[in-house]
């Protein structure tokens, strides 16, 4: 971005090519209209997660995943956009060399939503539609009893599926209230037994690092409190080789400079899990003692257990 005062600059931003992943950018560039010597003009980019609908996430981007990201962050660096929109839940912990993340916007809803029916209304048996290993897993922690039935997609054509043949599905909160869809939502489900993704509801704002003007005027339109609670939640994921495919599911607030983080780790069948919570300030301490005491409840051996298929 140039200094030339009184030149208007224009600024690429891409993104996915859903309406969910246009419309985290039209939310972007509202948040960001007070910047008057910036024009932001959207440009869509078709990820390799967008190519097969099919296959399940963890099978094409493994455990560090980037299947929804990669592509985007590769326009980036080659300068074909100036600012790259992610859903932060979706980003690997570890970026690129020459890419840096500004201050987190405000969050949106970060919890997970059950459409269709609530938790104790599901009868016996019932078919729960979800794509995400984490939510497949905390789903069967929850109710062994029903049926978890891998679906993907776009929001409403998984949405859809309520209506042809599934009692549910879960979906992020976020997603459906950034497409006018709360009416959908049929529970939120609760953070303490059924944490979200590390991210979930945040925008990633990528640029390069050495767009340090841009870089600047974005961080001045970050917000604080949720920034510090997502990086403890991804510092937590880091520490324990997660990604987005892995099921650990992690949910920080803060408040008064006082940040308490959550985190649960679950294992596929949803037979074994572990839980904690630390409250810090520091977002790097906070997530990284959390790691320790999930770590010494046996976190290590669930989530070895799942990578063992992927190194044979």
């Amino acid at each position: 971005m140039s200094s030339n005062v009184g030149r208007v600059e224009t600024v690429i931003v891409g993104a996915r090519g859903s309406k969910l992943a246009q419309t985290m950018v039209q939310e972007l560039i509202t948040h960001l209209s007070g910047c008057p010597v910036v024009r932001f003009k959207a440009r869509s980019v078709m990820t390799d997660g967008d190519k097969d609908r099919k296959t399940p996430v963890r099978n094409l981007g493994g455990g560090a995943g980037g299947v929804f990201t990669t592509k985007l962050e590769q326009e980036l660096l080659a300068g074909k956009v100036d600012i790259a929109v992610h859903s932060l839940k979706d980003l690997p912990t570890a970026p690129p060399d020459g890419l840096v993340l500004a201050v987190t916007p405000p969050r949106a809803d970060p919890l997970d939503a059950l459409c269709g029916s609530t938790l104790e209304a599901l009868r016996p048996g019932a078919r729960v539609g979800t794509g995400s290993a984490r939510r497949i897993a905390q789903m069967k922690a929850l109710r062994p009893d029903v049926e978890v039935v891998p679906i993907r997609g776009n929001v409403p054509p998984r949405l859809a599926k309520v209506k042809s043949g599934l009692d549910a599905v879960v979906l992020a909160a976020s997603g459906l209230r950034r497409l006018g869809l709360d009416d959908a939502i049929t529970e939120l489900l609760d953070p303490a037994l059924f944490p979200p993704s590390p991210g979930q509801g945040a925008l990633a704002v990528q640029v390069r690092a050495s767009d340090r003007e841009l870089l600047e005027m974005l961080n001045a339109f970050g917000d604080p409190d949720a920034d510090a609670a997502v990086r403890a939640e991804r510092l937590l994921l880091g520490e324990l080789h997660g990604g987005c495919s892995v099921p650990i599911g992690a949910y920080a607030t803060r408040s008064d400079g006082v940040l308490t983080l959550s985190a649960q780790v679950t294992s596929l069948d949803g037979q074994r899990k572990v839980a904690g919570t630390v409250v810090g300030t520091s977002p790097e301490t906070t997530g990284t003692e959390l790691a320790a005491v999930l770590k010494e409840r046996g976190a290590d051996a669930i989530l070895d257990q799942i990578r063992e298929p992927a190194r044979r």
